[in-house]
């Protein structure tokens, strides 16, 4: 660089305080190499200060650099992402009738969304990802091309795609991006893998409809889902976990296990708790309630309706509308609850409230009803009607830490009490380039990120702060639970509000006796009830813990001379508080273990002449096998010791 001005270089500084020099213009691939000569072949792309960038862009300013390799977590985004323009591609070549929309990466994989009249079939899939390898073969590179709008609208005009037209016209500023690959172009901000070559393994999976835009009132779309990793042994590994969670699924274990079922008749997105279903639930509740009468929660109930004026006054009618249900009774305007914080605010309210009186935590499983479309409701994990496990805090400022440090204590009291030993948190604060965003003012913004921080540390707990991800009324903690194979699920969630004290005048009166605003908190544990049995049914593959179970031991006679003796260990088990069924179907004992095998008791009790002879019973259990003969209450207190112990593990 000997002899060059200031101005003709640039300087690179490298995440580990490395810094160079190098002319302007420099590739970054070639500012790789020079600082590592592995990175050279390894790096995908790069992050140049905090925008990620295609690698074979030049820097033309000094800034902080960091390269993307294939391990680097925010590789797979990328490579899903120019896999979904691979697929556009390769349905284009294809059927180039085909108007195509948009192709994002997602946690699971990518899909694209095509308009085309024939319905894509399974056939086409294998067609089109044939395809798609020719051209990963072909290695045609991938280029960014950056071109005035119209020129960019005008290219999509030509080739007669109005979806990719109107999405330029509306997303696209006074200069366009673009991304070519062999004869293929795409609009897309990118980045992208630098050539067709260097996309990894990659599957297509299946169809299904999408309407363009999200908006069922555009058209229906065809929707081609697909994932994609950087190597064939973690496709591979993928897919096995997907093939597991195809049998885990609670759409379908849900009903084989009898525990809800959706009715048509009755209207989706709405779920009917069968009795085994009502006992998961009732488990759930009263430990919620249990844990929450323990930390001074108190328990309230509210009304599934008010009127539309609370809903205004609180703000829910302005920004929720759409996913609300209204209806008028005597002409005035009435709402089905979709959420239960105003109801709690009006207990608060009913008389004046003392600082002395406070930390106040009113609690309530409370059933809301919300609209979502059609198209996105998913067994129980997305509904129509829900329980929230809803509680709400009210209190002063210098109260706000330890409560969210009880808060944070209560969650992970959950957590580990139904099995999910793995979880992530994120702190969610506001943007700090557009604080005009968000409600309330800046001292009390900084009060409520303190305290989730201040609150996450001193119970020694990691997480990610999140900027620009708060609300618009408040910070808040979400949890990630993962599952037993490593999915995760949306969990609890802590979140401050500065919107709704202000709006509904929440106050109690100061020791200097003025009228002061309370500091709420918004928390849920399960989030909702239907949800959380969902992710718990798929976490346990529909085998809860004893304790869990609906079913805790089922007495399987082998003939009808036993029955009463059955009956009898029935009764002794029920007296027990055990959960205890009997099967007395005329079907030979094998038969009647499998179908306790296949419903997941966790023990079967064969009851023959010989056990009713010596007062004891054969007993299967669903983990151990075949544990030999056992007596009357030595197999009771077992169940009773697993019963009360909370024995997990899925």
């Amino acid at each position: 660089m000997k002899g060059q001005s200031a101005l003709e270089t640039v300087e690179a500084v490298l995440p580990g305080g490395a810094v160079r020099a190098f002319p302007r213009a420099t590739p970054l691939s070639a500012i790789a190499e020079a600082f590592d000569p592995s990175l050279a072949g390894r790096a995908i792309a790069a992050v140049v200060d905090g925008v990620e960038k295609d690698i074979y862009l030049p820097l033309q300013q000094s800034g902080r650099l960091e390269f993307i390799t294939p391990e680097s977590p925010r590789a797979l985004e990328i490579y899903r992402h120019t896999t979904s323009h691979l697929l556009a591609n390769a349905v284009k070549d294809l059927f180039p009738e085909v108007k195509i929309g948009i192709g994002p990466a997602t946690e699971e994989g990518f899909f694209y969304d095509f308009e085309r009249a024939e319905p894509f079939t399974p056939e086409d899939l294998e067609r089109i990802e044939r395809r798609m390898r020719e051209i990963k073969k072909a290695d045609h590179p991938i280029r960014r091309i950056e071109q005035p709008k119209e020129e960019a609208l005008a290219y999509f005009r030509k080739l007669g795609d109005n979806l990719k037209v109107e999405l330029v016209a509306e997303k696209g500023g006074a200069v366009v991006s673009c991304y070519r690959q062999g004869n293929f172009m795409d609009f897309c901000t990118g980045p992208h893998l630098p050539s067709t070559g260097a996309i990894g393994a990659f599957k297509l999976l299946t169809v299904a409809g999408a309407y363009w835009k999200g908006s069922e009132k555009n058209q229906q779309l065809q929707r081609i889902y697909g994932t994609a990793f950087p190597t064939e042994d973690q496709l591979q590994e993928h897919l096995r976990l997907l093939d597991e969670a195809k049998k885990r699924d609670h759409r379908k274990l849900g009903p084989a296990l009898d525990l809800f079922s959706v009715e048509e008749t009755a209207g989706p997105g709405l779920i009917f708790w069968h009795p085994n279903g009502t006992i998961v639930r009732q488990i759930l509740e009263d430990f919620w309630k249990e844990e929450h009468r323990r930390r001074g929660y108190q328990l309230v109930t509210t009304p599934h309706i008010a009127r539309d004026e609370l809903w205004r006054q609180s703000g829910h009618l302005d920004f929720y509308k759409e996913n609300m249900y209204t209806f008028e009774i005597e002409e005035a305007g009435y709402v089905i609850k979709p959420m239960n914080c105003p109801g709690h605010s009006l207990i608060y309210k009913s008389r004046l409230r003392s600082y002395r009186e406070l930390p106040i935590r009113y609690a309530e499983l409370g059933t809301v009803y919300r609209y979502e479309r059609s198209g996105v409701l998913h067994g129980m994990m997305r509904v129509r009607g829900f329980t929230q496990d809803d509680a709400h805090i009210y209190c002063t400022r210098d109260q706000i830490v330890d409560e969210i440090k009880g808060v944070l204590d209560l969650v992970i009291t959950f957590l580990k009490t139904f099995g999910y030993d793995r979880y992530e948190i994120d702190l969610s604060v506001r943007d700090p380039a557009h604080l005009e965003k968000y409600a309330g003012d800046d001292t009390g913004w900084r009060m409520a990120e303190d305290a989730l921080t201040q609150a996450l540390e001193s119970r020694h707990l990691s997480y990610i702060r999140r900027e620009g991800e708060a609300v618009f009324y408040g910070p808040k903690i979400d949890v990630r639970m993962f599952d037993a194979i490593g999915r995760p699920w949306q969990g609890p969630t802590v979140q401050f509000d500065f919107n709704l004290p202000q709006r509904l005048g929440i106050q109690y009166v100061a020791p200097d006796r003025s009228q002061t605003p309370v500091v709420m908190v918004h928390r849920a544990i399960y989030g909702s009830l239907e949800r959380f049995v969902g992710g718990l049914v798929e976490h346990y593959a529909g085998a809860f813990p004893v304790w869990l179970a609906p079913v805790q031991a089922v007495v399987l006679p082998i003939t009808d001379r036993t029955l009463d003796y059955a009956r009898e260990i029935q009764d002794l088990l029920r007296a027990a508080g055990l959960r205890c069924d009997l099967d007395v179907r005329n079907e030979k004992i094998g038969a009647k273990i499998r179908d306790a095998q296949i419903k997941k008791v966790p023990f079967m009790l064969v009851a023959g002449d010989r056990e009713a002879q010596s007062r004891t019973v054969s007993v299967r259990s669903r983990r151990e096998g075949d544990l030999g003969p056992m007596g009357l209450e030595a197999i009771r207190d077992r169940i009773a010791q697993m019963d009360g112990g909370r024995v997990l593990g899925p």
